[in-house]
C-alpha cells in the first residue's frame, strides 16, 4: 500500500477499449470531492494489443497511476499480467481492480463484494436464505455465485440456456454449486430465497420472457445486475408478483469502494448523493 499512499497527488484510472462509456470517473470523482482528497481519476483507452505495455508502465510508475479499474476486454489479461493475485481473482480468473505496491501489480475482483454489499444496504439479513438461483453463466454469474458461497449459501443453482457452460462454471466453483438448463428453472426455484439475473435480458429495453416467481420462498428477493433501465423488466415482473427486489445500480457503486480505498486511503460511503448523481447521468430517477 505504501506506493499508493506516498504519491503526492494520487491518480487512478479505468482502462478498457472502448472506455468512454465507463461511469467510474463520475463515481470516484464524487468521492474525491466529498472527502476533499487531492487526487484524480480518469479514463485510459488501451488500444488492442497494448495491454502488456500498459501493465509494464503501471508497474514501473511511468504510467503515473497508483492503480486502476479494468473493464472489457482486459479483465482476463489484467489478471494474467499482474504480479500478485488474491484468492478472489484467482478463483474467477479475471481482475477488475489493480494497485501498485512495492513495484508489483496486485489484482483483485470486487464484483462479488459489490453485489453482496448492495444487498446488505437494501435488504439487511438477505443472506438468511440457504438456496439461491442464478440465471446465466457468464462473468457476472461467476462473481455472484462465489459471493453467495462465501456468504454461506448451501445450494446455489446456476440455470443457463447452454447446460455445458453452466456445468463448467459449477465445476470450477466447486461444492454447493449445481448446473441446470432452462427446462429445470421452475423446479430449482422451489423454496429458494434469492433469484439473481446475471444475463443481459432486459438491458436497454430488450425483450424479456414472462417469469413466474411463485415457486420462490414468499420472502425471497429478486435481484438483477443489469442497471439500465433501473427497474428492469425482470424486476418489474417480480415486484408485480409481490417480491422484494434489488436493482443492479447498487452493485455498480459498491464494487468501486475497495479500489478507492486502496488508491486514495479512505473507505468511501455509497450515499444518496452519489446514487442521485449516477441516476441523473443515466437519465433515471430513484
Amino acid at each position: 500500500m505504501s506506493d499508493s499512499r506516498e504519491t503526492a497527488r494520487p491518480k487512478a484510472c479505468v482502462i478498457g477499449h472502448p472506455v468512454d462509456q465507463s461511469r467510474s470517473p463520475l463515481v470516484h470523482g464524487y468521492w474525491l470531492k466529498k472527502y476533499g482528497i487531492d487526487g484524480e481519476y480518469v479514463r485510459q483507452d488501451v488500444a488492442p494489443g497494448a495491454i502488456g505495455e500498459f501493465m509494464d508502465k503501471l508497474r514501473s510508475g511511468e504510467a503515473g497511476y497508483v492503480g486502476c479499474n479494468v473493464t472489457m476486454p482486459y479483465k482476463a489479461a489484467a489478471f494474467e499480467l499482474a504480479d500478485e493475485r488474491d484468492e478472489l481473482a484467482t478463483t474467477l480468473g479475471v481482475a477488475n481492480t489493480l494497485w501498485v505496491e512495492g513495484g508489483r501489480i496486485h489484482a483483485t475482483n470486487t464484483d462479488g463484494f459489490g453485489f453482496a454489499s448492495s444487498l446488505d444496504a437494501l435488504h439487511p439479513g438477505w443472506d438468511y436464505a440457504e438456496r439461491a438461483v442464478v440465471l446465466g453463466a457468464g462473468g457476472g454469474a461467476s462473481a455472484v455465485v462465489l459471493a453467495l458461497k462465501n456468504r454461506g449459501f448451501s445450494h446455489v443453482h446456476i440455470v443457463n440456456r447452454t447446460l455445458a457452460r453452466a456445468s463448467e462454471l459449477a465445476f470450477r466453483l466447486g461444492d454447493r454449486v449445481h448446473a441446470h438448463d432452462m427446462d429445470n428453472l421452475e423446479a430449482v426455484m422451489e423454496g429458494a430465497g434469492l433469484f439473481v439475473n446475471t444475463t443481459s435480458l432486459g438491458m436497454k429495453g430488450g425483450a424479456v420472457p414472462d417469469f413466474d416467481f411463485s415457486p420462490l420462498n414468499e420472502n425471497a428477493i429478486v435481484a438483477d445486475i443489469v442497471y439500465v433501465p433501473l427497474e428492469t423488466p425482470i424486476l418489474k415482473q417480480a415486484k408485480q408478483q409481490g417480491f422484494r427486489t434489488a436493482e443492479g445500480i447498487g452493485m455498480l457503486l459498491h464494487q468501486a469502494v475497495p479500489g478507492f480505498e486502496k488508491w486514495f486511503g479512505r473507505k468511501p460511503d455509497v450515499d444518496d448523493g452519489l446514487m442521485a448523481e449516477i441516476l441523473a447521468d443515466l437519465g433515471e430517477t430513484a
